[in-house]
């Protein structure tokens, strides 16, 4: 079936007002006409306060001649208290502050399920380009979603040909089927990640649609990373097992590169607006000239602490005021000191939470266990461990002052406290699991209370030969990697029922957490989990963290083996892995806006037979 809507508008090209003028070194002055520029952001996790730099750099591109395209990788809606607040609805009113045109969605933007989701992108005035991820009844995702204007806001892929410019691009995205594991199962069932064999096919369809547009150049906004742990799902991956892709930009791992290692051509800019990436193109030759990224801020140590240092400091007044909007309520709300840090509490992702124990982990920990303590008396806490995963704990706490915006932005995801009942042998398949890939950091890795553990990473991971149902994990055939060597100082059994206090993403299956899932015996507290550790922090420790933190509490021994494989360290400026049927196409015409130009744009969507 073919549906045809035409729309051509004009634009009239206008210069931002601008904050500030100065800037460490100017990224951009070259001339520029005759070239279409796309500018790409991923993973900002909440920075609203810097989107006025990528609107300025986008009129300063303008200003030079070019024809810019602006684009996002995913995981937008989540990440600060800015954005979680609402569900991600104030990241969306910013997305169309700043003016992108498409975006994928990343497994950030599932957090608050499908509806919240598809109620979000009903406020979009930009492109969502997702093929990989349908619907119940196997269809794109959103694609029965309007804009304000009428048009669906989810299409499979876009053309884009700019009136007068000769030159033609395609356009089409993609998620990370980790999402599946990396939402709340509960929040996303019905919904469907293609993975694999199913994720190049559901490409390559859209490359050679694409192709069939006759497209100059072919790009795809991808959130699939490259982490060792998301194969056989990375843009790696992708690009290997499909033909015809121009340039991949990618998200989710939070790399910073301008290539692969073997010259793939992959770019991604960090996280948090670090850097924005260019993409050069040649109208006349139809050919990418240039990618490169152009930084934003780093960080650097001053006194001892870590400091954040702007590269380009412009900024859109528009953009600017739109955020302080958003952000100025928040922070007279959040950004009250409520308690003190007398230590630095470790936030970091590997390593750190998702490869080892760390002091933060055992803080958050004891405060579930507390909670379990003094509000659920029905609770036998000889018997209770608390697990929480060190993929939740998103920042640091810093040594000094503690706000309720502090705490957060290290726990944003609205988690409940949970408790499981399993038994003594189901918690080992959990831990077993949750440490398959370890010293790899993944996010399931476990940081727990009232256990001693013993970790071995000498063995390899010994997997089933089928996955968890709906995941990308693969469970334990045999537990050769853990030993419990103690609960709450008595013998481990395997036979006994242990109460595990959890969160309720971990109690419905999330990440590696199949075992807590299947367990029939479980209850929510409803206790948000970061209320519980300000109250544990003012309430039991007395509004100080102190020295019993400074170090992690030795729960978990990690024995190495004798010779530690290296792993490639990817570059961290700065930081903080079913199938369907896609059958019948559907195609349309809709317009957007370049600047400077008009834009005719033809899009595809998928639908099931």
């Amino acid at each position: 079936m073919r549906k045809a809507l035409a729309l051509l508008l004009s634009v009239v090209m206008s210069l931002s007002l601008l904050v500030s003028t100065a800037w460490a070194e100017d990224p951009v002055t070259q001339d520029l006409a005759g070239k279409t520029v796309i500018l790409h952001t991923n993973d900002v996790h909440g920075a609203i306060q810097d989107y006025a730099k990528v609107a300025a750099l986008k009129a300063d591109y303008e200003a030079r001649g070019a024809i810019v395209y602006l684009v996002d990788a995913g995981d937008f809606s989540q990440g600060s208290v800015y954005v979680s607040l609402h569900k991600g609805a104030d990241a969306i009113t910013m997305l169309n502050a700043v003016g992108y045109d498409f975006v994928t969605l990343g497994n950030h933007e599932f957090d608050y399920g499908a509806q919240q989701l598809a109620d979000n992108l009903k406020k979009a005035k930009f492109g969502v380009l997702c093929s990989d991820v349908l619907d119940a009844d196997g269809n794109i995702l959103c694609s029965d979603v309007l804009d304000a204007d009428g048009n669906p806001v989810a299409n499979a892929a876009i053309t884009s040909e700019v009136e007068g410019s000769g030159l033609k691009i395609g356009f089409f995205g993609l998620a990370t089927p980790e999402t599946k594991t990396k939402a709340n199962p509960a929040l996303i069932k019905g919904l469907t990640f293609l993975s694999g064999e199913a994720l190049y096919k559901c490409a390559q369809e859209d490359i050679d649609w694409l192709k069939g547009q006759n497209v100059d150049v072919i790009i795809c906004l991808t959130h699939l990373g490259v982490d060792k742990e998301s194969q056989p799902n990375t843009s790696y991956d992708l690009y290997k097992n499909t033909t015809g892709i121009d340039f991949i930009i990618d998200g989710h791992s939070h790399t910073v590169m301008t290539k692969g290692p073997n010259g793939e051509p992959i770019q991604s800019t960090g996280t948090a607006l670090a850097n924005v990436g260019v993409i050069i193109i040649d109208n006349a030759t139809k050919k990418i000239e240039e990618n490169k990224l152009v930084p934003i801020w780093h960080t650097e140590k001053k006194d001892g602490n870590s400091v954040t240092v702007y590269d380009y400091t412009k900024e859109d007044a528009a953009v600017a005021a739109a955020a302080k909007a958003i952000m100025d309520p928040i922070d007279a709300e959040y950004g009250e000191v409520f308690a003190k840090s007398a230590v630095d509490l470790n936030g970091a992702k590997a390593p750190g939470n998702r490869t080892e124990e760390t002091n933060l982990g055992d803080l958050i920990t004891d405060a579930m266990m507390w909670a379990i303590k003094t509000k659920a008396p029905s609770v036998d806490m000889t018997n209770a461990v608390a697990i929480t995963n060190g993929g939740g704990i998103r920042a640091a706490i810093n040594k000094g002052d503690i706000t309720k915006k502090d705490i957060n932005t290290v726990l944003p995801f609205g988690n409940t406290l949970a408790v499981v009942y399993v038994k003594g042998s189901e918690l080992l398949e959990a831990l077993e699991a949750s440490t398959y890939c370890t010293p790899e950091a993944v996010g399931g890795f476990p940081q727990f209370a009232g256990m001693e553990v013993e970790l071995n990473i000498a063995p390899k991971y010994d997997k089933n030969a089928k996955e968890y149902p709906g995941s990308e994990y693969f469970g334990p055939k045999s537990i050769n990697r853990i030993t419990i060597k103690s609960i709450n100082g008595k013998a481990f059994d395997p036979n006994a029922t242990y109460a595990v206090i959890t969160n309720n993403f971990m109690a419905a299956g999330g990440d590696t957490y199949y075992a807590f899932a299947a367990a029939k015996e479980q209850f929510d507290t409803g206790l948000p989990l970061d209320e519980i550790l300000m109250e544990y922090i003012t309430t039991e420790l007395n509004g100080v963290v102190g020295e019993q933190y400074a170090q992690p509490q030795g729960r978990m021994t990690i024995t190495l083996p004798a010779e530690e494989p290296t792993t490639p360290t990817k570059p961290t400026k700065p930081e903080s892995p079913k199938t369907a049927d896609t059958g019948v196409v559907v195609y349309g015409l809709v317009a957007v806006m370049a600047a400077g130009a008009a834009v005719v744009v033809t899009s595809r969507k998928r639908k099931a037979i």
